[in-house]
């Protein structure tokens, strides 16, 4: 049996959270999630995530933040990360990929949105030389 993708999902509103959960979990991911940023890097250090869904305005640590965090790890330098966010200016998208994130997805999202972006950079880290 192979092993389901732990991803790690960061939100300050426990209903997207929620949404989340259900959207990858329907996808046949594991799914853990952090309320905060800080809480969010604290989970990506006690457990390595296959990926990252983080929301860009958080509290303790934004997005960016941590997304520069999980970039600066040996242990998660090269997974996917996803943020997902109201703010949707070219400016705001720019920095998300300045960061390191993979994908800018606007709120309000579709889960099958969701659903499909992460798949496909799933697909993709199991591709690339990187995961060999």
């Amino acid at each position: 049996m192979t092993e389901r993708p732990l991803i790690l999902a960061a939100d300050d509103d426990p209903d997207i959270l929620a949404l989340i959960r259900l959207a990858l979990e329907r996808a046949g991911c594991e799914v853990v999630t952090a309320g905060d940023g800080q809480a969010a890097i604290d989970l990506a250090d006690a457990r390595t995530p296959t990926l990252a869904v983080l929301d860009l305005s958080m509290p303790r640590a934004d997005g960016l933040e941590v997304c520069a965090h999980l970039r600066a790890d040996p242990r998660t330098a090269q997974i996917p990360i996803v943020i997902l966010s109201a703010a949707v200016q070219a400016s705001d998208v720019d920095a998300s990929h300045r960061a390191g994130a993979n994908a800018h997805i606007k709120k309000p999202f579709s889960p099958r949105e969701l659903r499909t972006r992460v798949t496909e950079l799933l697909e993709g880290a199991q591709s690339s030389p990187a995961a060999e």
